[in-house]
């Protein structure tokens, strides 16, 4: 069979790696990207522009000869232009303007997702920016080297918006970050959780603005001088926007069946509305197995098990996604925090009834040295009706983050909070306590 995948980062890799080590001996593989790089890991940009580590190099994890060499033909610097579903035909143009075409027994759409633009005026200014590729990532990181740029305003307080935040105010940079939102990270945690982060924000002078719509972008000389929202006016010599994603789903047009956000609607399987058209990462729909239904969740590592799931299915071996948590974490200046599943407020807004639990303690016995001993902070959600967990959110200066992936899979498998009341948690003073908080947070929930 001949496979085309359109798109080759995160998603796009894993189904063209799937099909190349497992099916690759008597099929063809034909990857065609509009970017010139492949494989950029988005989410260590921030790292590098704060100088966390010192080059960006090994972002990209990958390059176009590995899959040459697996027997695959790339192509970047190639727009698809249309496809022709009927008679299984993709067409597109190579930068040179050469215009190619290529048929398909099966079509893999990894287009990914865009960042979203708001319409303001002024929008065309010099000096405005996005975070989403590798280019965008290096026009930032050129602009924090000007010593004339002093103030970076920052629009989204999301984990992008947050993480390059810090990495502007690690540059030296007045930083002001707004959010249309009361809190930051308002989409992964609940306030008792997001307020940590903000203080932690504020105690590192980071100037914070919740509560605020970006109205205006204004400007001097063609480039931007200042942002204006519903609340003031404040100078800025660039502008980030962080604002989110939108799937970026084009190409299947009027002939696929779409979300109600415009991704490609997926089975199980990530099999489109066209049984020989398959979707996956950031423009395709997901499964939430905290809310048993479908869902849009655009993370990498999403993207990467559906590049797998879907891959495997277009060859003809038959796999169900196990579907996903939105799984998540985050560390700025220390402070860690992760979450699975779905906050308070989430499900609140799915319709979905729940009941939570929240317990404090340090992670490890009183006698252990306090600078070793920090505090963890944990909520676990759970369905009102079953006991169900369907979340779980923890914050600490201690790196606690694997325990997320236990309720990861816990949601993923239907568990209660029966169950984790009397989980088998091992106790040795260098990790935890005897009475471990998940323990005694597990004890303390009302499942009545």
């Amino acid at each position: 069979m001949k496979f085309v995948i359109v798109g080759t980062n995160h998603a796009g890799i894993a189904a063209a790696n799937t099909l190349l080590d497992n099916y690759g001996k008597n099929n063809e593989v034909i990857m065609i990207d509009r970017n010139n790089n492949l494989s950029y890991l988005g989410c260590g940009t921030a790292l590098w522009v704060g100088r966390q580590i010192s080059s960006y190099k090994k972002l990209f994890y990958t390059k176009p000869a590995d899959f040459e060499a697996k027997g695959a033909r790339i192509s970047l610097e190639t727009t698809v232009n249309k496809i022709d579903f009927e008679n299984k035909i993709v067409y597109a143009t190579i930068k040179n303007h050469t215009e190619i075409t290529e048929t398909y027994d099966k079509l893999i759409l990894a287009e990914g997702s865009a960042p979203i633009a708001p319409d303001l005026p002024g929008k065309d200014l010099a000096g405005i920016h996005f975070l989403k590729l590798f280019q965008e990532g290096m026009a930032v990181d050129q602009e924090l080297d000007k010593s004339d740029v002093k103030t970076v305003a920052v629009v989204g307080a999301g984990y992008i918006g947050v993480e390059i935040a810090e990495a502007a105010r690690r540059r030296g940079k007045q930083v002001l970050l707004f959010d249309a939102a009361k809190t930051c990270l308002s989409s992964y945690y609940d306030p008792e959780f997001s307020t940590l982060m903000d203080q932690n924000l504020r105690d590192h002078d980071i100037e914070t603005h919740y509560g605020e719509l970006a109205q205006e972008y204004l400007g001097k000389d063609g480039h931007v001088c200042a942002l204006k929202t519903n609340k003031g006016k404040y100078q800025a010599d660039i502008v980030i926007n962080c604002i989110g994603f939108r799937p970026n789903a084009i190409l299947g047009g009027d002939h696929l069946k779409r979300f109600s956000n415009g991704a490609y609607l997926v089975n199980r399987n990530f099999q489109t509305s066209d049984p020989d058209v398959f979707a996956v990462g950031d423009c395709a729909t997901n499964y939430s197995n905290a809310l048993q239904d479908t869902t849009y969740i655009a993370l990498a590592s999403n993207a990467v098990r559906s590049g797998i799931v879907g891959a495997h299915n277009a060859a003809g071996t038959v796999i169900e996604g196990a579907g996903v948590q939105g799984s998540n974490g985050i560390e700025i200046y220390d402070l860690k925090l992760v979450s699975t599943g779905l906050s308070v407020k989430a499900a609140d807004k799915f319709g979905l009834s729940v009941k939570y639990v929240d317990y404090e303690d340090k992670q490890l016995p009183d006698f252990m040295p306090a600078s070793e001993n920090a505090k963890v902070k944990i909520r676990i959600v759970y369905e009102k009706k079953t006991n169900r967990i369907v979340g779980a959110q923890l914050a600490s200066l201690y790196d606690m983050h694997e325990l997320i992936h236990m309720f990861s899979l816990a949601i993923q498998e239907g568990l209660t909070m029966d169950k984790l009341q009397l989980l088998d948690i091992f106790f040795l003073p260098h990790y935890n306590q005897p009475y471990n908080y998940v323990t005694m947070a597990a004890l303390k929930a009302d499942k009545n």
